[in-house]
């Protein structure tokens, strides 16, 4: 056989682990191609300017990997597979040079429509785009397209009207959460080891929980910004939803703020270590006062066990925080970051919005507000306080242990768009009763995939430490990760 045509059959063979994580594709690697490095994202770029394979050869294997799940998944917006092909022929740099990824569809890509899962939007192409893509882009990253997301990324599920429900890869009859789901489930199905998310109150940590996916929230101020306007409270912040914990330390390390713009101190890519011993709290008590389904809080406990048999010290210790009038102050103002929207596009057309423009989950939050627009001082008042009641919380912990969601993923129409308002307020109530805390008080926190479901759900453990301590999250995950790995677990729906 040709030399040239055996190394590229065993490099195809190599890539096709690629997604699978370092210890599914461990094997195959060392079968494939001897001493090709771990293939996640790290790895990925390690073996391209090692010259083991090329960026082209990475960008057409994530391609063949998308074509194969993406009718099963329907996770992908936009496709830029040309585009992404031509970047990878050129000459690229940084951490990430000719690692394959997507972005989510509420962030522009120049050249690339932003449809934000809304029929109202992405007619025409992106002019330009902010600060936050720049960034990755410069740190090599090639984008194959635009992940979905729902409309606005306003509710904890990805089934816009706009392109349909995305499906979760381990069971297509239930949802990838939201609202980074497409973003989710193309990681969870190894289409590629890392995805551009957002999150502003769970939706890095709540598709993480439904994908079974590692999913960090960064500390407010940490990232470079995403060029978007904000409100009088910024809980949104980009990042990524990966498989290994590395490939999201190191998506931290390209994007952090540095210079006369930084917050904390840069932190650089942050190593796997020994973690310091910490004291962790444990607390099950939703912010909405809702019950968490028993396969959940026993998953939590199982979580807990772990954690002391590696050394840390938990204990019961609910956040010292009015959970509900938080909840509701929170809701206000999710609501009014809808009101704002239609407002704005209101203005563009010069006609009041319809339901053919805007989904009635999107109108019922406007109206949401209006009805309570007396109180969004309060609200606004209530998240800001936020801030200085969980940082004294950590004075006495080092890190918080929380369900990342009270529930299983839920089955695909469960907060559907055709839920009456009032029934979907409830069911998204009781569903993210966890996750917004740390949007609203700035922290970092993180989903960890540690436990699956009788019926094979995942089921994700979340953590929160004080803001700027990512440092903490990110040692204890790798520590969680060696202990108990779930790169080799694969779904049912996977291009590995």
């Amino acid at each position: 056989m040709d030399e040239n045509l055996r190394r590229r059959q065993l490099l195809k063979a190599a890539l096709l682990a690629v997604a699978a994580g370092p210890i599914a594709a461990c094997a195959t690697r060392e079968a494939a191609a001897g001493h090709l490095a771990t293939l996640d994202a790290v790895g990925t770029a390690e073996a391209i300017r090692s010259g083991r394979m090329t960026a082209l050869e990475a960008v057409d294997a994530a391609v063949g990997r998308a074509e194969a799940v993406e009718p099963r998944l329907n996770a992908i917006v936009t496709e830029a597979f040309g585009r992404a092909r031509e970047s990878a022929r050129g000459p690229l740099a940084g951490p990430f040079a000719g690692v394959p990824t997507f972005i989510k569809d509420l962030d522009d890509v120049r050249g690339l429509p932003t449809h934000a899962g809304s029929r109202s939007f992405g007619k025409s192409p992106a002019a330009g785009q902010g600060p936050y893509v720049d960034a990755l882009e410069k740190s090599g990253l090639v984008f194959l397209g635009k992940s979905a997301t729902p409309e606005f990324g306003l509710t904890s599920t990805t089934e816009p009207i706009f392109g349909g429900p995305s499906r979760n890869p381990w069971n297509t009859d239930h949802s990838t959460g939201g609202s980074s789901g497409g973003a989710a489930a193309l990681v969870a199905a190894r289409v590629v080891p890392a995805a551009h998310a957002t999150d502003g109150g769970g939706s890095i940590r709540v598709p993480a929980s439904c994908c079974g996916v590692f999913g960090l929230k960064p500390s407010r101020g940490r990232a470079v910004p995403l060029g978007r306007p904000i409100g009088p409270v910024d809980i949104s912040i980009s990042h990524a939803v990966t498989i290994t914990v590395r490939d999201s330390a190191q998506w931290l390390a390209v994007t952090e703020r540095t210079g006369a713009d930084q917050v904390f101190a840069p932190l650089g890519m942050i190593e796997r270590t020994k973690p310091r011993r910490l004291r962790i709290a444990l607390d099950l008590e939703t912010l909405s006062g809702l019950p968490v389904d028993a396969e959940v809080v026993e998953a939590t406990q199982d979580t807990a066990r772990l954690l002391e048999s590696l050394g840390h010290t938990v204990e019961v210790a609910p956040m010292t925080l009015a959970k509900r009038a938080f909840m509701d102050a929170f809701s206000i103002y999710w609501a009014f970051n809808a009101a704002r929207v239609a407002d704005g596009l209101e203005a563009a057309l010069g006609r009041p919005v319809t339901d053919q423009d805007l989904e009635p989950w999107t109108l019922g939050l406007r109206q949401y507000f209006l009805e309570h627009r007396a109180g969004f001082d309060a609200a606004v008042a209530t998240l800001r306080a936020s801030v200085a009641t969980c940082e004294e919380f950590f004075t006495r912990h080092d890190v918080l242990l929380t369900p990342t969601l009270a529930q299983l993923p839920p089955r695909i129409g469960w907060l559907g768009s055709d839920v009456p308002f009032q029934t979907a307020m409830d069911r998204l109530m009781g569903f993210v009763g966890f996750t917004p805390v740390q949007n609203a008080s700035g922290q970092p926190a993180m989903s960890v995939p540690l436990n699956w479901s009788k019926s094979g759900l995942p089921i994700g453990s979340h953590f929160a430490a004080r803001a700027g301590d990512e440092r903490a999250l990110l040692e204890l995950g790798y520590q969680l990760e060696e202990a108990r790995p779930w790169a080799g677990r694969l779904p049912p729906v996977s291009a590995a």
